[in-house]
């Protein structure tokens, strides 16, 4: 991989403005090996490649743009773009806000699926009736049929949506029960409601589901993480 290609990655997977001292730690080992002599020669080669990937980008073919922010760089969308970028953050459906009971119980069905709700019920050792009325509400679960048993009770099954919130080709790409709870934590440390909320929700078999949007301040230019909303 060139610097360039590097120093690109690590500037739009920065969360806050990334400095010269902090890209040069990260990438000094390969320009080393690329032929730098010492500590300074390798600041350099650094900064020429930011300054010249800084021009690129500002190049009217591209509607992002690397800018100097508090002693750092960031990516952010061009002044120019801001409408048509502001137009698609308006278009996408709200975030997903789920509890720790509807975390367990999809995960439940996930990894049995199909499975039915006195299975689930079993597992977690709480009543789920609550929890899956709000997962086939977002659409993270469906029906699969009733399983032919006395009393025929009604199968789950993970939808496409799952597939596509949690970046899976198919159930086959499942991980590891602990990697997924990784997953889970990554996905929705800024959705999960408070602790207390989630017992409530579990005894009152029912979900307490919020669902908020904001709109950016016209006058700031909009960084790639917002405008992707990445998670």
């Amino acid at each position: 991989m060139s610097l360039k290609a590097q120093l690109e990655a690590i500037v739009y997977a920065a969360e806050t403005p990334v400095t010269l001292e902090q890209i040069t730690q990260l990438v000094k080992e390969s320009v080393i090996a690329a032929g730098a002599v010492d500590d300074a020669d390798v600041k350099s080669r650094v900064r020429s490649s930011l300054e010249e990937l800084v021009g690129e980008f500002g190049g009217p073919d591209h509607g992002i743009e690397i800018r100097q922010v508090a002693g750092g760089y960031r990516m952010s969308t061009k002044p120019e773009q801001h409408e048509v970028v502001r137009g698609f953050a308006k278009s996408l459906k709200p975030p997903i806000r789920l509890s720790l009971p509807a975390l367990e119980t999809l995960a439940v069905i996930a990894y049995k699926q199909p499975a039915t709700v006195p299975e689930i019920n079993e597992i977690r050792g709480v009543d789920s009736g609550g929890v899956i009325a709000t997962l086939l509400d977002r659409k993270l679960i469906t029906t699969a049929g009733r399983k032919q048993v006395i009393g025929r009770p009604i199968l789950y099954k993970t939808t496409k949506e799952f597939l596509m919130r949690f970046g899976l080709k198919d159930v086959n790409e499942l991980p590891s029960m602990e990697e997924f709870e990784k997953l889970v934590a990554e996905s929705f440390q800024e959705e999960l409601i408070p602790a207390e909320d989630a017992a409530e929700g579990d005894s009152n078999n029912s979900e307490p589901v919020s669902e908020t949007s904001t709109e950016a301040d016209p006058s700031l230019p909009v960084t790639t993480e917002s405008a992707s909303q990445k998670e």
